[in-house]
């Protein structure tokens, strides 16, 4: 048996026992329901499956694959006119319905209220907010436009799911339709803290209108817990201790349900693709160099700035790693029609050709930026071949770029990962070695005790972390959820 056959069997070894269990999650009455899944986005195929999916997608495609149902949201084309009714197709057990934008409603409720109120505000990033009424009413009305659309494909006993930010007030204009469906809600990104969530002028109501759901889910306890903070101090609610809510007339149910990977899958492609021609050609070219990778979105979130300066205190605290080490950032750009993403491109590009300019030599180059995304089976093979995955954003959801790379590692021969405290990833991942990426001595010498670490404690801190991707894996995320949802 194979390195990588074993790890699927054990891997699918752990699903089969957690459903064959007395009590499964996979036999709760939301088994023979239809899922209808809701998303600011649709992935849908076209000419076959891309590879470079973000986390929700890859999970709200693995829930439908299997049970089946409808997926329903922006098509990501804008027109001048008025937007008509969905557009739909099958593939498979899965019905796309997608409708599109007006330029318009784009710029108000995505570049708008989505991603210059709600982002920076959940990232904690005030002084990048902006609270335009008019985006307001954008972000309401595209809303609106959602549920009247998705009403007409509806049965009475289907299961809603609906995610992420751009649509926190869908069930209430649903509800208000007469709409009585199950219906849940899972945010990717973080919940603020009540002191931060009260800068935002519509707090109340945009809490009142999550209150809308069943079951609202978040990627860690800590988020749950500040949601809960704000409806006990805020509005007065009953929280009872199962975490369950009584506000605004409404009982609703709180979880926590960190957003995983597929890590049979994901293992299987790092060792396939360890000696593929790409990886060859990466290992040639930073010879026998130990190699350092981060990969992320091009997004302040993600605390690049403050990486490349970590990195430049390595190679100054520690001069024996010039010539010795090459960091990799890949940072694909994203939501280039909002302004802050062109000024950290332009602020990336000059802080690293600056660290170039100081400590390159006539055979080396210490850092490599690409500004440009790959295929997730070919970062898979990356990973593998990186000594160290740096992961530190300064406020991140879940950052899923940690779990893939751990499940990408050689179990013989791991790297170690280093990992922000601020990401959600932080609370499972403990075998990570923890950083305050503010600090940036402090994750600078985490990168050192990386790179210094004896193969046996890379091991046993790759096997713990290894083992809770097995069990815990993109597949019980989603029944875990739905389960939750049904019941």
């Amino acid at each position: 048996m194979t390195a990588v056959e074993s790890v699927q069997q054990r891997a699918y070894a752990a699903r089969w026992a957690r459903r064959a269990a007395p009590g499964a999650r996979s036999q709760a009455p939301s088994a023979d329901r239809r899922l209808v899944v809701v998303s600011n986005r649709v992935s849908a195929p076209r000419g076959g499956r891309t590879g470079s999916e973000g986390g929700l997608a890859v999970g709200i495609r693995a829930a439908l694959e299997e049970k089946g149902g409808v997926w329903f949201g922006w098509s990501g084309k804008t027109i001048e006119r008025d937007p008509g009714g969905p557009s739909i197709f099958e593939s498979g057990p899965v019905t796309y319905a997608t409708v599109d934008l007006s330029k318009r409603d784009y710029e108000e409720y995505y570049n708008g209220f989505a991603n210059r109120s709600l982002w920076p505000l959940f990232h904690y990033r005030l002084d990048l907010a902006d609270f335009n009424r008019r985006y307001l009413a954008g972000y309401q009305r595209v809303n609106s436009l959602f549920a009247h659309r998705l009403v007409p494909l509806l049965k009475d006993d289907d299961l809603l799911w609906i995610h992420d930010y751009h649509l926190i007030p869908m069930a209430e204009h649903l509800r208000g339709m007469g709409c009585e469906q199950a219906m849940g809600f899972f945010l990717h990104i973080p919940w603020p803290a009540i002191e931060v969530l009260l800068a935002l002028p519509n707090h109340r109501a945009l809490v009142k209108s999550l209150c809308a759901y069943n079951l609202i889910g978040f990627q860690t306890e800590n988020y749950r817990r500040a949601f809960l903070a704000y409806l006990s101090r805020e509005l007065g609610a009953q929280i009872e201790p199962d975490g369950t809510v009584l506000a605004f007339g409404r009982r609703i149910r709180t979880g926590t349900y960190p957003i995983s990977i597929d890590t049979a899958d994901l293992a299987e492609a790092a060792a396939e693709n360890a000696e593929s021609r790409q990886i060859r050609r990466l290992q040639a070219s930073i010879r026998e160099r130990e190699l350092i990778i981060g990969v992320d979105r091009l997004d302040y979130s993600k605390g690049l700035l403050v990486r490349v300066q970590a990195y430049e205190h390595l190679l100054r605290a520690y001069p024996a790693n010039r010539g010795r080490v090459v960091m990799l950032q890949i940072a694909p750009p994203s939501r280039i029609d909002v302004p802050e993403y062109g000024q950290i491109r332009r602020e990336m590009e000059a802080a690293c050709g600056a660290l170039n300019a100081a400590y390159s030599e006539f055979d080396w180059t210490p850092i490599r930026y690409l500004n440009k995304g790959f295929g997730r089976r070919m970062l898979a093979g990356f990973y593998r071949t990186a000594a160290v995955g740096l992961v530190t954003p300064l406020r991140d959801g879940m950052n899923l770029v940690a779990k893939e790379y751990v499940a990408s590692q050689d179990p013989e021969n791991p790297g170690v990962l280093v990992l922000s405290r601020f990401a959600g990833a932080a609370e499972e991942l403990d075998g990570a070695l923890i950083v305050n990426p503010y600090d940036l001595e402090g994750v600078a010498e985490a990168i050192q005790t990386a790179l210094a670490m004896p193969l046996d404690e890379r091991r046993a801190r790759f096997h713990g972390m290894f083992e809770r991707l097995q069990t815990y894996d993109i597949h019980a995320w989603w029944a875990d959820y739905l389960s939750d949802l049904g019941a």
